[in-house]
């Protein structure tokens, strides 16, 4: 017996931009489309630059008991992709072949009854899942219990919130025994502790032998969940290998690996950032550097309206796209407050060695007012630094470095009696 749970073969996806709705057709109105059909095919010949490839020359195989993430940009055809596996729109080219029954959670809304009532939902979904009254009782409980809805269960889920409506769904689309589990972006409706239970429970769906197909722009939760992940790009597999690859393919992409950029004087603007780039301590600029090695982030701005004032903070983000550092060039609440003169100004900032662990880092840029907790401007990933191992006890014993950042930690270690 095949092992495979999902088969895609040369799946296409075509949208007519701007197309025409269909409507309810008398039978005059058909008799007329009829004659009319090799004129509207001459015409879709001469439009057909106003239609869209959502998804092109898909094809992949996931077996069975394997979590895959997929990641890209928006609009890189993910959601399609999903909507696709889980038989809500048809492919215009290839096939789907999909070897088990398929639990779904696509966008909030979607598999519900709005005038039925929780409890009435859980039924109609189990139904539509092909299980019988009796596999759903033995679930129910289970159920609820996830979603954390007991209160609200007979009541019609058009009253829902937003994030009970997420946490009833999933806890469907989870619980009612599905051999395959497809899982978009949805969850970030909820709140962090959901969503570490929504993970949990996808990891065990995976351990059981179940399949996790899982769309997120947390990269964290996909390195988290998933062992694969496979990369969309303009509606095509950009990628397709672990996690940890693709992820950084992604981010790179969408960050860019420049280490130093330069943007056209606006003269008309209050505030703007000028350049970016890193370096040495002795300036020099690079795009690599060990991990026992400091180096400097350097920002070159400018401001012009002495009202405004002017202030930089500083996020670093990692190859998972988690922020792991912060800084501002105020050290307090009053020289915040207390605007700059008008000028243009190069700043410095020093991250010393030792505090970052090998790997990519992305630096995002902002300039405030003084007082003001809104950017007036914001670089998001502008630059980024490849961070190497200089060699340590870690690396020497061929051991894996276990977190984002390796501060040097005053420790006190002392012999005591029993």
């Amino acid at each position: 017996m095949s092992d495979i749970a999902i088969r895609v073969e040369k799946l296409g996806k075509r949208y007519r931009i701007g197309g025409a709705q269909t409507s309810y057709k008398t039978l005059r109105d058909s008799l007329i489309s009829a004659a009319s059909a090799p004129v509207r095919w001459l015409k879709a010949q001469r439009h057909e630059k106003y239609t869209f490839w959502a998804l092109q020359d898909i094809s992949f195989e996931i077996k069975q008991g394997e979590a895959v993430g997929i990641i890209g940009r928006n609009g890189a055809g993910k959601s399609t992709l999903l909507k696709i596996l889980s038989r809500i729109t048809k492919p215009t080219t290839g096939r789907v072949d999909l070897y088990g029954r398929v639990g779904s959670l696509l966008e909030v809304g979607t598999g519900f009854h709005p005038e039925l009532t929780g409890r009435d939902n859980i039924f109609l979904n189990g139904a539509i899942l092909g299980m019988s009254r009796q596999d759903i009782m033995r679930k129910f409980d289970e159920i609820i219990a996830f979603a954390e809805i007991d209160k609200f269960l007979d009541t019609p889920v058009k009253y829902y919130s937003s994030g009970m409506y997420v946490r009833l769904a999933f806890a469907v689309a989870a619980h009612l025994d599905p051999e395959i589990l497809v899982v978009d972006e949805v969850l970030a409706v909820g709140d962090a502790q959901f969503q570490r239970k929504c993970l949990g429970k996808m990891g065990n769906a995976a351990q059981d032998g179940r399949t996790v197909l899982f769309v997120s722009h947390n990269m964290g939760a996909v390195s988290q969940l998933c062992s694969r992940a496979i990369v969309l790009k303009k509606g095509k597999i950009n990628l397709d290998c672990d996690t940890s690859s693709a992820i950084s393919d992604y981010l790179s992409e969408i960050a860019g690996t420049n280490h130093a950029v330069e943007y056209p004087i606006e003269p008309n603007r209050d505030i703007q950032i000028n350049s970016m780039f890193i370096s040495l301590l002795d300036g020099t600029v690079v795009g690599t550097c060990k991990h026992n090695q400091p180096f400097c982030v350097n920002i070159k701005y400018t401001f012009r309206n002495w009202k405004l004032g002017s202030y930089i903070c500083l996020d670093v983000y990692n190859e998972l796209d988690s922020r792991i550092l912060w800084s501002s060039d105020t050290k307090s609440v009053q020289e915040m407050m207390n605007p700059r003169n008008p000028g243009t100004y190069q700043a410095r900032i020093t991250i010393p060695a030792n505090v970052l662990s090998p790997g990519m880092y992305f630096f995002t840029v902002a300039n405030y007012g003084p007082g003001q907790m809104k950017a007036y401007e914001v670089k998001e990933r502008a630059i980024s630094v490849d961070i190497e191992d200089g060699g340590t006890l870690l690396s020497n014993f061929g051991i894996k470095w276990h977190a984002a950042t390796t501060i040097q930690l005053e420790w006190e270690v002392k012999q005591v009696s029993p």
